[in-house]
């Protein structure tokens, strides 16, 4: 029998995804799962959007060009204006999603065997991407002792090698919902100009900031100018994950003509998905006032509600809508598992994605989990009290089982 390649054994599966066979089979059983595995918010994609997909108009369902409409690109302009950052239109490339402009980046910027530096726990999928480039990934450890800020330059510096070609961040991050300030945003940019190095910022949260704070783009820093690659999306800003839009934006010249010859062999992204981001450009700011107002009043509710828990850990997030809980268990692989194999509650049982995945570094995060509050409060709480209970009724079976 023919053999895959090496490249696809080693490609890391999904913590988000890979316990969905169990979801479906619990479902199968008559069991309520909450799914606060996966950010897929509850929140209505604006009407704007869905009356422009509604009422888009033609014979021909036709290619775009690779890098994005010009029109689409021109109004986007003026969006990022508006949060500081002063692009051309000719500096944006449309992407199917973040994902693929996080992916043509890495392409464009690292050869196979170069190194990425990326404090964890960060976006599972970044793994995947630096695998698919036989890229390194050089993990830095933040803590949940301290809600997960960034880590000491000097870790940063004691990990760069002639190999080293760029630091990544999120910003809001995910999975851990930490916002990095302007101070720790220049301790970035003084290491990678000192270093010559890309800094690769993953900004599709950055409208979800809360508590009175502000979230800064790398684009509005002019030192950065060459070194800034910032990956965005209207996935998470207007609740259209299944649109798959993004963007990767920098003032690069290099950068962009070799990310468009990626661009130029996938075509081009999807049309509708377009037409929908285009219309999400005029969306009034008072759906993200309502939007943030109601991602607040989740996540206060969360992080009460866990930290009641007896055992649990859970800081308070400053943006996204996820936070990273550590709960009393060996290991959160096996427990996420069993509470959808094993457990339910009054019918219902939680889903949660295990943060191992979230970590390059061997076995770390086997005791936590990211929670996504994407639903409304009243889930929040029947989850809350699942996992209560779903705890307590792991560690008497497991206490069992021991002995």
């Amino acid at each position: 029998m023919p053999k895959i390649s090496k490249k696809g054994e080693l490609m890391p599966p999904s913590p988000i995804r890979k316990l969905v066979p169990f979801a479906t089979e619990a479902k199968k059983r008559g069991v309520k799962v909450i799914h606060l595995n996966i950010g897929q918010p509850d929140i209505e994609t604006p009407l704007v959007v869905r009356d422009a997909i509604k009422n888009f108009d033609y014979k021909v369902l036709s290619y775009l060009n690779s890098e994005g409409s010009e029109k689409y690109r021109l109004k986007l302009v003026d969006y990022y204006k508006s949060v500081g950052a002063n692009i051309a239109a000719d500096e944006i490339i449309e992407t199917t999603g973040g994902s693929e402009a996080l992916l043509f980046g890495f392409m464009a910027t690292m050869d196979p065997g170069d190194e990425i530096i990326i404090p964890e726990p960060f976006y599972a999928n970044y793994n995947g991407f630096a695998t698919a480039g036989n890229i390194k990934v050089v993990p830095i450890t933040s803590s949940i002792h301290n809600g997960f800020a960034l880590p000491s330059i000097d870790e940063f510096e004691k990990n760069i090698t002639s190999k080293t070609k760029a630091i990544l961040i999120c910003n809001p991050n995910n999975p851990t919902g930490y916002l990095y300030s302007i101070e720790e945003l220049e301790q970035l940019k003084a290491i990678v100009l000192k270093h010559d190095l890309f800094l690769f910022a993953d900004e599709v949260y950055r409208e979800f900031v809360y508590d009175g704070k502000k979230h800064t783009s790398i684009l509005s820093m002019p030192e950065l100018a060459q070194h800034a690659i910032v990956v965005d999306s209207i996935s998470k800003r207007y609740s259209a994950c299944g649109a798959r839009l993004g963007a990767l934006i920098t003032k690069n010249k290099d950068v962009l003509a070799t990310v468009l010859k990626f661009a130029q062999a996938r075509l081009s992204s999807p049309t509708y998905s377009e037409v929908a981001a285009e219309a999400a450009l005029e969306t009034p700011a008072s759906y993200f006032e309502g939007v943030n107002k109601e991602y607040i009043s989740r996540r206060n509710l969360l992080v009460e509600l866990l930290n009641k828990i007896d055992g649990v850990k859970c800081p308070m997030p400053g943006g996204a809508f996820y936070a990273m809980a550590q709960l009393p268990v060996k290991d959160t692989d096996h427990f996420c598992q069993w509470m959808l194999e094993k457990f339910s509650h009054n019918g219902s049982t939680v889903m949660m994605a295990p943060a191992g995945g979230f970590y390059a570094t061997k076995d770390l995060g086997k005791s936590e989990v990211r929670i996504a509050y994407v639903l409304e409060s009243a889930e929040i709480k029947e989850a809350a009290e699942c996992l209560e209970k779903g705890l307590e009724q792991y560690a008497s079976e497991q206490l069992t089982t021991n002995n």
